[in-house]
């Protein structure tokens, strides 16, 4: 039985979806733990009584530390104690960063923690690896996360040998800014990793690469324009359907590839992304998550204790890492 911390005050649809999604993920592996207030509704499921909340806008550090009673900050440090083998949030990303940081800690060699999140590219998922923990980056600390990404890519997406791309402005070299051009010097010379060069964000869907690598800022950009291109381009697609009879009735032709194309590209199939590089699992959901999202990113923390991400990322980032 693996036991997730689920922060039931975290994100916009809080807390009914996040306990309706805990609910939804509750199997005979799976034992989602609401940490919340006394007076929350829990559908039976196990409850962690909080006193406190960690909203949106305040600043992260702040907040953790004004607020050790809060239902993410329980949550995080319940992996901490081992009182549960993963936490998962919807809630402030930049708390759950600093509350892992203060309590669950970074493991040994591992320089900054990073955010990997799955993009459902055409050729299959690919790992984005630093969607947003590290609005600026070293070189060196972008051939770390290109090991986590690496070990994310294998050990969850069950990739054989993925292939490693750097995110810049064109695939040549010697195009970028400083980071990215050190960045790739640097990976081209780590020949433990399956490093093939740049990668440009307009080939990001298309599933050029098994993992791409960026600093936070650059890949929290790229990971929202996505999400806004592919919510503005099915919006759009269903109010052309709906304009017309005869559009209604090609629609009707098409609906089942357009489903098909729908669930491929909804960033709710996943979930939730990764803060790895700690000694404890760590799952950030979307701020906006449904139920469906909540319950499929306590199924994919699962997923990470099931294969021993931690230990996999232990044994092998700090050791392949040359600064």
């Amino acid at each position: 039985m693996i036991r997730v911390a689920v922060d039931a005050l975290g994100g916009d649809r809080a807390p009914e979806e996040v306990v309706a999604g805990a609910l939804e993920a509750a199997s005979a592996t799976i034992q989602p733990v609401l940490f919340g207030p006394a007076e929350l509704e829990t559908a039976g499921l196990d409850h962690v009584v909080t006193t406190a909340t960690v909203e949106m806008h305040e600043k992260p550090a702040e907040a953790v530390r004004a607020k050790p009673d809060s239902s993410l900050v329980r949550a995080v440090r319940a992996v901490a104690d081992g009182d549960a083998d993963v936490a998962v949030s919807a809630g402030n990303t930049g708390a759950m960063l600093a509350a892992s940081l203060l309590h669950v800690r970074r493991l040994s060699g591992i320089q900054r923690p990073a955010i990997g999140v799955v993009i459902p590219s055409r050729r299959g998922p690919t790992v984005l690896i630093d969607a947003g923990a590290n609005a600026d980056a070293r070189a060196e600390q972008l051939v770390q996360f290109a090991h986590m990404g690496t070990v994310f890519a294998e050990e969850i997406l069950e990739l054989r040998k993925p292939e490693v791309r750097l995110l810049s402005i064109g695939e040549e070299p010697e195009k970028g800014n400083q980071l990215a051009l050190e960045a790739h010097a640097l990976l081209a010379e780590t020949a433990t990793l399956r490093f093939a060069g740049n990668t440009e964000g307009s080939v990001l869907l298309e599933g050029q690469a098994d993992v791409v690598v960026c600093d936070g800022f650059t890949g929290n950009v790229a990971l929202k324009t996505l999400e806004g291109t592919i919510r503005s381009v099915l919006t759009s697609l269903r109010g052309e359907i709906d304009a017309s009879a005869r559009a209604k009735l090609g629609g009707m032709l098409i609906r089942p590839a357009a489903r098909r194309v729908r669930d491929r590209l909804d960033p709710e199939t996943y979930g939730g992304a990764y803060l790895l590089g700690l000694r404890g699992l760590v799952v950030i959901a979307h701020g906006a998550s449904s139920r469906r999202a909540v319950a499929n990113a306590i199924r994919l923390a699962a997923r990470g204790v099931e294969h021993g991400v931690v230990d996999h990322l232990a044994e092998r980032v700090p050791a392949r890492v040359s600064t």
